[in-house]
């Protein structure tokens, strides 16, 4: 092999190798950014929005009300769900009031997981 093929062949191997390496670094980062909670909560009110939307990737995405005081303006929650059994069981609950146990996941790169920051991993009526 002469020297004028090892110098090319090097550099597309390293340029490979650079970029098996973004994308691992890429996967290690969302991994962690999906499994490793920034924090964690319950918040009660009640859902007055819930829906399955995306173009290529569903996600099921609602809002919850939450009422301190009867008269004052309610602040909002917007909640991720991504665990179909809990989006069926949230269905089952609307219009009650609600508790939504929930993880924050700050950094997920993409909104195929969820368009928010929180996902709610459970949901117990509170009526």
């Amino acid at each position: 092999m002469s020297l004028t093929n090892a110098k090319p062949r090097r550099r597309s191997l390293f340029a490979a190798g650079f970029l098996v390496l973004l994308i691992a670094l890429g996967a290690l980062y969302t991994w962690l950014s999906l499994h490793w909670s920034y924090s964690e909560g319950e918040r009660a009110g009640y859902v007055q929005k819930f829906s399955k939307k995306g173009w290529i990737c569903k996600t099921w995405e609602g809002e919850l009300a939450m009422v301190a005081m009867p008269g004052s303006l309610a602040e909002k929650f917007p909640f991720s769900v991504r665990d179909p059994a809990v989006a069926a069981k949230l269905e089952k609950t609307m219009g009650k009031r609600v508790s939504l146990i929930y993880e924050q996941h700050v950094g997920v790169p993409t909104s195929c997981f969820g368009e928010t920051e929180h996902f709610v991993l459970d949901v117990r009526s509170v009526e």
